[in-house]
């Protein structure tokens, strides 16, 4: 190959992905295993990640109880934020540091594992906090090297943090989330015990399902991966790669699942199936995110919960303003899955099918984003979501400062079937205003 052809290759199209993922075992008790899993790590002294509500629940006694008799010795930090910022995520880096760990554990949501995620990291390999942060917001370097082992035990069936190498987090000084993203970050394994939801109120099931939700669909309706500029280091493939065949098996999964128990899950506590179905779901679906990547309803979502002013939901411990990000989330997904339906109204008709929509009369696929759409907001009202961003305090004057907000999330916004601006963005932010 001559030079020129070398330097060709960056400008062609992939035609390769990669699939990563941590080693996973789901089943109602497991939670009682991570001892065992911990001591085959090599691990003899760890840091037990959780925050003051799960520390304080059986599910937490479980674990320590369960590393201890391992003969592992066991240090605890249960300050964990959720929706944590930059500050707590220093924090936690911070006590990592002086404890010097050989291993970690994270009992709770997504806030504790991916908090448990970043302590790993700036413990394992200090930098200038932005320094691994995703630019443009931070300078987006590579993880340096291996991080300790870490075994995350999800206690919320949303977010997929036990099997993704990325860490979300609030950046205090522009009011918006962002997040590291490294295929080191992902935990070394996951331990997934539907046991863990059974005392979850209805309103965290039914924002964390839905983050679940939009897991599956923005990695069903993201970019191919064929559309994606080869890396001229395959080795550095990014997480968010586009559709691929391997991440629409758990997409669509998901959907399927989420349309049957959802709901269920949400208005009956007593249901156990339908906790552990989509709990299961949320496992696919991260595992899914993790080798396709999100879009648009997640970048607008961190802009929505980075920007809140007086809201407070039902079920979420504290009184500071807070809207969850599965929440914040959803809010946005029917406004845009109505803008991305023409680039592949096939897959946003399967989509809305999959999660047990009647698409017989739409075979055409020209209302496949309208239908899809009309589909999600029956979801939210049948588990009790807000009525669009008004409900959650903004209002049409707000939609400027908030496609703002969500213009730095371009490691989404790239991987969205349709060329993004902030007109586009705007644009959605205004329509996502009420459904009903």
């Amino acid at each position: 190959m001559s030079c020129c052809e070398h330097i060709n290759v960056a400008h062609e199209f992939d035609t390769a992905f990669t699939v990563d993922a941590s080693r996973v075992t789901f089943g109602r008790g497991c939670l009682s295993e991570v001892g065992d899993r911990a001591k085959a790590l090599g691990m003899t002294r760890v840091v037990l990640f959780s925050d003051a509500v799960v520390a304080g629940l059986a599910v937490f006694d479980t674990a320590a109880r369960s590393l201890q008799e391992a003969g592992i010795d066991v240090v605890r930090y249960t300050d964990v934020q959720v929706e944590p910022t930059d500050e707590s995520f220093k924090n936690a880096a911070a006590f990592a540091s002086e404890v010097q760990p050989d291993g970690y554990v994270s009992v709770g949501g997504g806030s504790v594992i991916d908090t448990a995620k970043a302590a790993n990291l700036y413990a394992t390999h200090p930098a200038d906090f932005l320094d691994y942060v995703n630019a443009p917001v931070g300078a987006g370097k590579p993880v340096p090297g291996p991080l300790r082992p870490h075994i995350a035990c999800p206690t919320t069936s949303g977010t997929g943090s036990e099997v993704t190498g990325i860490a979300i987090f609030d950046l205090l000084s522009m009011s918006a989330k962002t997040g590291i993203a490294s295929p080191a970050l992902r935990p070394t394994e996951a331990l997934v015990d539907p046991d863990s939801t059974a005392t979850l109120p209805a309103n965290v099931v039914a924002c964390s399902g839905l983050d679940v939700l939009s897991h599956a669909l923005e990695s069903y309706t993201a970019r191919p991966f064929t559309r994606r500029a080869a890396s001229p280091q395959p080795s550095r493939r990014p997480m968010s790669q586009g559709a691929n065949p391997w991440s629409d098996l758990g997409s669509c999964e998901a959907l399927r699942l989420l349309g049957r128990y959802l709901e269920r899950a949400v208005n009956d506590a007593s249901d156990h199936d339908a906790r552990e179905q989509t709990m299961w779901a949320a496992t696919l679906a991260g595992i899914a995110f993790g080798n396709a990547g999100v879009h648009i309803p997640h970048a607008m979502a961190y802009a929505v919960a980075g920007q809140v002013r007086d809201f407070h939901p039902d079920g979420y411990p504290g009184t500071d303003p807070l809207i969850p990000h599965g929440m914040a989330v959803i809010l946005n997904a029917p406004a845009i899955f109505t803008l991305t339906a023409h680039k592949d109204p096939i897959r946003h008709l399967d989509a809305a099918r999959y999660l047990g929509a009647d698409v017989r009369d739409a075979a055409s696929g020209g209302d496949a984003g309208e239908l899809l759409a009309k589909h999600l907001i029956q979801i939210m009202r049948n588990v009790g979501m807000p009525d669009g961003l008004a409900a959650v305090g903004y209002n049409r004057t707000d939609a400027s400062a908030l496609a703002d907000g969500a213009w730095p999330q371009q490691r989404l916004l790239n991987n969205a079937p349709v060329d993004v601006d902030r007109a586009l963005l705007t644009r959605a932010f205004e329509q996502a205003l009420m459904y009903w």
